[in-house]
């Protein structure tokens, strides 16, 4: 079984499968973004589980920029013996535990920060926009506190133990605004050109690889294109790409879209954005992740046996059966059934279904951080009041939730 076996990156990491947990919104940090004793608990379940590799929830950098309640976050200031603790957990069983690093931009919403940053003073539009602040165009010099930020949190996160950490350029968030031509309307050196859109995702690159060891691994997500006219395109990601497997990235992680177009969410029908890693992988060697749509075995080992992805990231199913990976290798798993509820009536159903999805995961994800099962409410009605209790009035705005 291909899925199965072993992927040694170039910076002599091994990960013992090809079976990756995706990042997911777990919302478990403290006030201070401290990561919490259940989000410890739930990473423990997923190591023993058997996931090769593990990609932390998004992870912010800035303390003063966040994306949604909950946010744990890497600077100065976080608490280094619960990172160490975090860490320990995250690379033990063969595991390895890299933290997702972001910046939100102008998709941080207003119930937790009320002056959003991003390249340019352009608001977002489309049905989530009701739940964000148009943004203030960033300075040179806080550009460049921001690139400061990604290696500070690199190198912390080195120290603490962690093995390595994902670049966040997908989904919309700031260092995938700079590289969007509809977001990015500078005339300075980092707008333009692709080549200014994307330097200060270089620079960040790096700027992490000039601070941290050679085996520290370093990936990124980057959006397979995101699908909006005057958006950033397929080409443009491959283009990226091959200039940070120039630059010795280790991996790449393939997804899509943003608040304004959602692709990363996923239909749960078939797997996304193949085709497009199948592109990638011919045009560079550096490995490929493919996150979105997975749910069976069949479909997670085609994936891998095909050759359209060196690993595949899960996150929903996951969530419903931690121990996919262990029963994947006896052949004990088949396909992961995602559900889907309803508070009984339609037109409430189509206001608030994103937010009882996400809100859905986020909740099992506490229980099993509470070393309670995976439940499947008759209703939404539930849910909805789990959303609520945690994050109040914030419950009501889009977050960044589970991705697939």
């Amino acid at each position: 079984m291909q899925s199965m076996q072993k992927l040694r990156l170039k910076n002599g990491l091994v990960i013992k499968n090809r079976v990756a947990k995706a990042a997911t919104s777990e919302t478990m940090g403290d006030r201070r973004g401290n990561p919490q004793a259940v989000l410890l608990n739930y990473y423990r379940k997923l190591v023993t589980g058997g996931s090769g590799l593990i990609i932390s929830g998004n992870v912010m950098v800035d303390r003063t920029a966040r994306g949604e309640m909950g946010n744990v976050i890497v600077d100065k200031q976080t608490d280094p013996q619960l990172l160490a603790k975090w860490a320990q957990i995250g690379e033990s069983n063969g595991s390895h535990l890299w933290l997702q690093l972001n910046h939100p931009g102008r998709q941080a919403p207003k119930t937790v920060n009320k002056q959003p940053v991003a390249p340019s003073a352009i608001p977002l539009t489309g049905p989530n926009a009701f739940a964000f602040n148009p943004p203030r165009e960033l300075t040179l010099p806080e550009i460049q506190q921001i690139i400061q930020r990604f290696v500070t949190a690199s190198m912390i996160a080195e120290q603490a133990g962690f093995s390595g950490v994902e670049i966040h350029a997908a989904h919309g968030y700031l260092l995938s605004q700079f590289l969007s031509p509809k977001v990015n309307h500078r005339t300075d050196q980092y707008g333009g050109s692709l080549a200014n859109r994307m330097r200060i995702i270089t620079e960040i690159y790096d700027g992490i690889r000039a601070r941290t060891k050679p085996n520290f691994a370093v990936a990124i997500k980057i959006n397979a294109g995101d699908f909006t006219p005057g958006g950033f395109t397929a080409t443009e990601s491959l283009a990226v790409i091959r200039q940070l497997a120039a630059r010795g990235i280790d991996l790449v992680e393939i997804s899509g879209g943003s608040y304004e177009n959602p692709k990363m969410m996923g239909t749960g029908k078939v797997p996304l954005f193949v085709e497009y890693a199948r592109k990638v992988k011919a045009a560079v060697t550096v490995p490929v992740m493919v996150t979105g749509g997975f749910r069976t075995a069949s479909g997670i080992e085609k994936a891998v046996a095909t050759g359209a992805a060196d690993l595949v990231g899960l996150a929903r199913a996951l969530v419903l059966e931690p121990n996919l990976p262990n029963k994947l290798a006896v052949g004990a798993f088949t396909a992961v059934a995602i559900p889907h509820f309803s508070t009984g009536s339609a037109k409430l159903d189509a206001k608030v279904g994103s937010l009882i999805g996400l809100a859905y995961y986020e909740q099992q994800m506490r229980r099993l951080g509470r070393h309670q099962s995976v439940k499947r409410p008759k209703t939404a009605w539930p849910i909805l009041m789990y959303a609520m209790r945690y994050q109040g009035l914030a419950a009501l705005v889009p977050q960044r939730g589970t991705e697939i």
